[in-house]
């Protein structure tokens, strides 16, 4: 075959004249199309789809989809202010786009960093050495999930979260990293604590981590990954103190959220036990007789009127009930270890059964389905008045229409197309299992034994190459991390686990291998000096 017949130049058998010439049909077609394109085909195809996937929400659910914490997020938006209970990340999100006073500018916004976020899995899989077919299935569930699709959709914090903790793993699989990157990392990821919490791990996560690759690459001494790793730290601890001293001026309280012993109070009122326990007089008013087996989710020691914690005079929150909160659970730890480590698997094994089972209860989970009917309005006291706030940013009343027949086509795509929880386990488990293979295949070809491989890792793996688990250690990391605080500190939620997903894709496309055969070719036949 010549040159000529790929690029749709005429050929001696046909003349270019015929229908089944070589210079007509799909190859002229494939001719006029970029060379990056063409490279890039399969991903766009399916960043194509999930294009449409969000146009077609747009269209079927306007102008946006809410949930109990988005009237929140909206009052702080529009009355600037710390919140109890949430940062201030995505109001602040909010507050940048309420000029237009349009809320499906806001979820169109969403949809937009949603196809980044899976453009970047796709972009980080690639550059870290991932083959194309690799890297295209592990963007594909960002890009395609319907749930992750209604997530977008729906007016809270999740979206912009899993945005930039996956952007900046994304910066961090550039090699060197250089000081200005690492202060970029660390702005990424105050960001994303400021938006949820739950990111504040990562900062100690992504600084072990850049320390831990120097070393690997064979950097000599600590000057250099310290100073990068501190550099990180110092960007993210400025804007977290920043909102620390904000919060402190207007509650006078440590942190950036007053209601850490509030939620670990009700993480552990799945297990905990007055016999056992024995808590002293103060705490005793938070015990519940019930037995665990019968008691409800966790969520509903925070919000239930019927709520040990709740019936304390005053609100919720304040300093004198969240301290008692935090008494009461660290009680509940010290003296049920074991119990409390059961009910942390527990509430993490929810994010690895294969079907979505109705958690924690039916409102909450109706949430994340795309409605049939306009959802009625809100009950909650705070809901009532973030209603109202609602109304000034959107400048109108606050309806949400559902339009067929593309609300009805979402319906349909939901109930098939998702990432089940047991494909996230086995993604999840993709690179130590690729890991390990790849030991003991070094170890066979280092002689057997433990100082075999020893020697062929001294001596065979050439200096400054990156080693596999220098590919996928931070993302899945990172993953890892991502799930296990929220069943550790609250409950789990399905929401919770979608930021995930992007990054535990790309770390087992990473750590499938190289794209180019002839590098893991080259990687097998290292032999010992």
């Amino acid at each position: 075959m010549r040159v000529s017949d790929i690029r749709g130049g005429p050929s001696r058998a046909g003349g270019g004249a015929g229908p089944g010439a070589a210079g007509t049909g799909p190859r002229r077609l494939l001719a006029g199309v970029p060379p990056w394109a063409r490279r890039h085909r399969w991903f766009l195809g399916v960043f194509g789809l999930g294009t449409l996937l969000r146009l077609v929400a747009v269209a079927g659910y306007r102008p946006a989809l809410w949930f109990p914490d988005s009237y929140t997020y909206v009052v702080t938006a529009m009355r600037p202010r710390p919140d109890l209970v949430r940062p201030a990340g995505y109001s602040m999100f909010l507050r940048l786009l309420e000029p237009f006073h349009s809320f499906a500018l806001v979820v169109v916004a969403q949809h937009v960093l949603g196809l980044l976020t899976g453009a970047m899995v796709y972009a980080a899989a690639r550059r870290g050495g991932a083959a194309a077919w690799a890297a295209v299935l592990a963007s594909a569930p960002v890009l395609l999930d319907a749930y992750q699709v209604e997530l977008e959709h729906l007016l809270v914090s999740d979206p912009l979260f899993g945005f930039l903790v996956t952007a900046a793993v994304w910066a961090s699989l550039r090699r060197p990293v250089s000081g200005p990157r690492a202060v970029a990392l660390g702005v990424l990821l105050a960001a994303a604590t400021l938006t949820r919490t739950v990111g504040l791990p990562l900062v100690a996560v992504f600084a072990a981590f850049l320390v831990w690759r120097a070393l690997r690459d064979g950097h000599t001494g600590w000057r250099g990954p310290a100073r990068r790793a501190g550099l990180l730290l110092l960007a993210a601890l400025v804007p977290l103190g920043a909102y620390a001293g904000w919060f402190y001026a207007t509650y006078q309280r440590i942190g950036l959220i007053g209601s850490n012993g509030v939620f670990l109070y009700a993480r552990t009122m799945s297990f905990a036990d007055c016999g056992v326990m024995r808590p002293p007089a103060d705490l005793r008013v938070l015990c519940d007789p019930r037995p665990p087996s019968a008691r409800p989710a966790s969520q509903e020691y925070i919000w239930s009127f019927d709520s040990p914690l709740v019936r304390l005079p005053g609100i919720t929150f304040t300093p004198e009930t969240d301290s008692l909160a935090m008494r009461f659970a660290s009680l509940a730890i010290r003296s049920q270890p074991l119990d409390y480590a059961a009910s942390a698997l527990t509430e993490l094994g929810r994010s690895f059964v294969w079907t979505r089972p109705v958690y924690p209860d039916p409102a909450t989970y109706g949430y994340y389905e795309f409605p049939r009917t306009p959802p009625p309005p809100p009950g909650r006291h705070p809901a009532v008045v973030g209603t109202r706030f609602a109304e000034r940013y959107e400048q109108g009343p606050l309806t949400v229409g559902v339009a067929e027949p593309y609300a009805g086509m979402l319906r349909a795509y939901q109930r098939v197309a998702f990432l089940p929880g047991t494909l996230l386990l086995a993604v999840l488990l993709v690179p130590p299992s690729a890991a390990a293979a790849r030991l003991l295949a070094r170890r066979r070809q280092a002689g057997g034994g433990l100082r075999g491989l020893v020697r062929w890792e001294a001596r065979g793996a050439p200096r400054g190459t990156v080693p596999p688990a220098g590919r996928w250690g931070l993302p899945w990391t990172a993953a890892w991390t991502l799930l296990l605080v929220p069943p550790a500190t609250a409950q789990f939620d399905y929401r919770y686990v979608l930021p995930v997903v992007p990054l535990a894709c790309l770390a087992a496309a990473l750590a499938v291998g190289p794209a180019n055969p002839l590098n893991r070719l080259q990687e097998k036949n290292v032999k010992l000096k």
